[in-house]
């Protein structure tokens, strides 16, 4: 996943741009650059973060109009060669930033190569700027426009195959820069003199909460005052536009050291703001209006498949746990990036849900598609609204975790685990498998879990404490059972994430089936032991743990007075149901996963080589 940005407007176009990439340094961080369009193309690159490229450009650089890119490597080390926007011509006719991926580039590179083409880097992204300097000029030395941009553009990407959300200048047609989309999200921002482009909303939203969200196969084209859309075949569209109502101040850290420690603490207005409106105490009833499903429709499901990545899987898992547990519902879930390449056997019956925290996941959109094919009705859970996602699945449900700008999911997370409860219930009563006294008492436990995970907040030094201890371990194990199996390794993965240590998340019923062979004096165990009906079967597990020399660090209920007899150190929640601990669970292992991180020095909103969503294949 790339960052990209366009201006048009009334300001300095390299002022804008910076700050707006500053925005989506999150998108990746390997290299940034950026270009003007004046009375030519200017072009400045750095390696690293935005700060570097920033101090590379001149004082006064001159020009309205110019297009930026933040990169997170795919093809090509990081590299002041390989970053963005590449150019074509002598001097520069083109220039280009690109996110998404060429598939047949190599192909395209051996032909513009023999048409007597310089390659310079080693970035699929080059191949557009000279097939499109090609389109435009005809050959390589070509001084003379040959037809327009938006033209040469629409001809060049008949040849192109992958995916590519795209901004260009050239430096023959001033005043405007164009834009095309395919599978990679790009986002219009529409001001006063002044219009925007970029890959998420978070880069102008301190300029414009107006934006039109462009489609696959679109192109645009951006003035300072006016905005023009095209479909495939050249005609003019009419978009919605829409009003961003994120707060801006919302994309800012607010203090904390780091967006990652600010997010989980919004884990208690996030979860607040994604139950509001949907839940009824006194009536013990569920409201997914935007579910677009009756009761009767919902009793006639016979199997859910989850489709999700990374730590939307994680989520998918417990939610497999609750559909089947709850409403008597067979489920199934799948990592996106295998499901595309199988051969799913899909029935009459069958409900997809697609979790994806950005809504523009490639792999997750791609499983969307391969199931839609076999006519099954899609859900959508994701937190950006106008994403890729929420135009292509059937139904849409948000969560209002607000901008998530660290890399590693936090509140995200816990949000689509809240959607995950209340759909399970939902479909529970709709199915006759729980009584509205039932849910009443849900409900009421959920609506306490934003408090709880306040008290845990207060005392999160405890937590840090314990980071600090193991801050220097090799590795890391994690053990849950039943629903706290997907928190474990929700943890491990966290860990992983941000401090670079070795963790790996386990059933605790499978360490006897090879993990307890890696256990070393002293080597964490951290281990879910809230209870439950598993709760007797953990105790067994940290005892194995515990014999092996091992450290074992407990997830528990602040009320056990048992489980401090077992383990080495004990990581404490408020007491709640055994269907709800998860959602207090997971906080700790935030907290111990970012506490880590920053014992050992690591950069925690932007760790290395990895992205807050993956965009390309």
């Amino acid at each position: 996943m790339c960052g990209i940005v366009g201006y048009a407007g009334e300001n300095s176009a390299a002022s804008v741009i910076i700050e707006s990439l500053k925005k989506l340094e999150y998108r990746g961080y390997d290299s940034a650059g950026i270009s003007i369009l004046g009375s030519g193309i200017d072009t400045y690159k750095s390696v690293g973060k935005i700060v570097n490229l920033e101090a590379t450009i001149p004082e006064g650089l001159s020009g309205n109009i110019g297009i930026g890119h933040t990169r997170w490597a795919t093809h090509g080390r990081p590299s002041t060669i390989n970053a963005h926007p590449h150019t074509s011509g002598n001097p520069c006719k083109i220039s280009v930033v690109h996110n998404g991926i060429i598939e047949n580039y190599m192909a395209l590179k051996e032909q513009l190569t023999a048409e007597g083409y310089e390659f310079k880097s080693e970035t699929d992204t080059e191949v557009i700027a000279h097939l499109l300097h090609k389109h435009i000029y005809g050959k390589p030395d070509g001084r003379e426009a040959k037809c327009e941009l938006l033209t040469g553009l629409r001809e060049a990407l008949k040849e192109i195959e992958g995916s590519y959300a795209l901004a260009v200048l050239c430096a023959d047609e001033q005043g405007k820069l164009v834009l095309a989309r395919k599978d990679s999200p790009l986002v219009i921002g529409l001001g006063k003199g002044e219009n925007f482009a970029a890959s998420d909303v978070t880069a102008f939203l301190n300029y414009t909460r107006d934006v039109i969200f462009v489609n696959d196969f679109e192109t645009a084209v951006l003035t300072p005052n006016s905005v023009e859309i095209f479909d495939r075949e050249g005609k003019v569209r009419e978009k919605k536009i829409e009003k961003i109502e994120w707060d801006f101040e919302a994309a800012e850290k607010a203090g904390y050291e780091h967006f990652m420690l600010k997010e989980i603490h919004e884990q208690v207005s996030a979860i607040h703001n994604t139950l509001a409106g949907k839940v009824s105490e006194l009536e013990g009833t569920i409201d997914l209006k935007e579910l677009n499903m009756a009761d009767e429709e919902i009793r006639k499901l016979s199997r859910v498949q989850i489709l999700a990545c990374g730590t939307s899987w994680h989520a998918g898992l417990l939610g497999k746990y609750l559909f089947e547990q709850l409403a008597g519902i067979h489920c199934d879930i799948d990592i996106c990036s295998e499901y595309r390449y199988r051969s799913p056997v899909i029935s009459d019956g069958t409900l997809a849900i697609a979790i994806t925290q950005s809504g523009e996941t490639a792999d997750t959109l791609a499983a969307v598609r391969e199931i839609m094919s076999y006519n099954c009705p899609t859900l959508a859970i994701t937190n950006v609204v106008g994403s890729t996602i929420t135009r292509e699945a059937n139904s849409v449900l948000y969560t209002r975790a607000g901008p998530e700008i660290g890399v590693a999911a936090t509140k995200t997370f816990s949000t689509q685990l809240t959607l995950l409860y209340l759909l399970a219930v939902k479909f529970a009563l709709s199915r006759g498998k729980l009584s509205p006294d039932y849910v009443k008492g849900f409900i009421t436990g959920l609506r306490k879990i934003p408090g709880q995970i306040q008290q845990i907040l207060n005392q999160k030094e405890a937590v840090k404490e314990c980071a600090e201890n193991f801050a220097h371990s090799d590795n890391y194990f994690f053990l849950g059972r039943n629903l706290n199996y997907p928190i474990a390794l929700e943890g491990a993965l966290k860990l992983k994430e941000i401090s670079y240590l070795h963790a790996e998340g386990f059933a605790a019923g499978e360490l006897k089936h090879g993990p307890i062979a890696l256990l070393e004096k002293g080597t964490p165990v951290v281990t879910i032991a809230t209870k439950g009906q598993t709760y007797d079967k953990v105790l067994s597990n940290i005892k194995e743990v515990k014999a092996r020399d091992a450290t074992v660090i407990a997830v528990a209920d602040n009320k056990d007075t048992e489980i401090g007899k077992y383990a080495d150190v004990v990581l404490t929640i408020p007491p709640s149901s055994e269907l709800l601990s998860p959602l207090l669970s997971v906080v700790v292992l935030q907290l111990l996963a970012y506490y880590t991180a920053l014992a050992r020095g690591c950069s925690i909103d932007k760790p290395r080589n990895l992205a807050k969503s993956v965009t390309v294949e």
